[in-house]
């Protein structure tokens, strides 16, 4: 049986990618490349495999744009994922043989805010094209971000919570949290937090010598953040971020 890697690559250092991944992309027949807008990151998945000495054939899938302005959020990235396991589902099937091994590389960790494993999944329910799952975890955004601020995720007895951007702009922080993380934020959501007390630790670019990082009280950094970010996503036409919300102890 086929069978599919699903590879957590890191957040952008080369150093990020684990012994367990390297042999992982080792074992792998075919590269499966997802291109999008952002070149400069294909670029970097490519140099991040030449680093580790990976000669697997590469096969390049073009992915499916999103409708990022559609009312129907949830419809909107249905319909999409929908489109991306057509696109997927043909270029397994073209070009992997029937004991072949596939790989796709996932940025930071592929069971944390990623949507590889679910397409595969769709895919795999389809029952057209046959294939196992193995999935290698990676070093994630929020490991990556923590590390390079030099703090902890969670405090002692207290919880923490992973949401987006969008939930956070609609919901606010969630009610006897004291630690929130926020991954997906196109829109700096942050500014919409008028709570006392909040503190950000943010960081864009995460593992990369393009690398930014700013923390302190949200009142007092908001601003500076959303100038940063803007003028980082001007200079180089897009952006990853994620960031950490953190409650004054009571």
């Amino acid at each position: 049986m086929r069978r599919i890697l699903v590879v957590g690559i890191g957040a952008g250092d080369p150093a990020h990618v684990t012994l367990q991944a390297v042999a992982a992309l080792r074992r792998a027949d075919v590269l499966f490349e997802l291109r999008r807008e952002a070149t400069e990151l294909t670029v970097l998945r490519r140099e991040i495999c030449a680093a580790h000495d990976v000669g697997a054939v590469v096969v390049p899938i073009d992915e499916p744009r999103r409708d990022r302005a559609a009312d129907d959020y949830a419809g909107a990235v249905s319909e999409w994922r929908d489109r991306r396991a057509d696109v997927w589902e043909g270029a397994i099937e073209t070009t992997l043989g029937e004991d072949g091994v596939g790989a796709f590389l996932a940025w930071g960790d592929p069971s944390l805010y990623d949507s590889t494993i679910a397409v595969l999944d769709e895919i795999r329910d389809r029952g057209r094209v046959g294939f196992a799952t193995e999935v290698i975890p990676g070093v994630s955004s929020l490991h990556a971000l923590t590390a390079r601020h030099g703090i902890a995720l969670n405090r002692v007895a207290g919880a923490v919570q992973i949401t987006t951007g969008r939930r956070l702009a609609e919901r606010g922080l969630p009610e006897g949290v004291p630690d929130v993380a926020v991954m997906l934020d196109g829109r700096c959501a942050f500014t919409t937090v008028t709570e006392p007390g909040v503190e950000i630790f943010w960081g864009a670019y995460l593992g990369s010598p393009e690398e930014l990082l700013i923390a302190g009280p949200l009142a007092e950094v908001a601003d500076e953040i959303v100038r940063v970010r803007a003028q980082a996503r001007e200079r180089r036409g897009w952006v990853m971020d994620t960031y950490l919300l953190r409650r004054a102890v009571q």
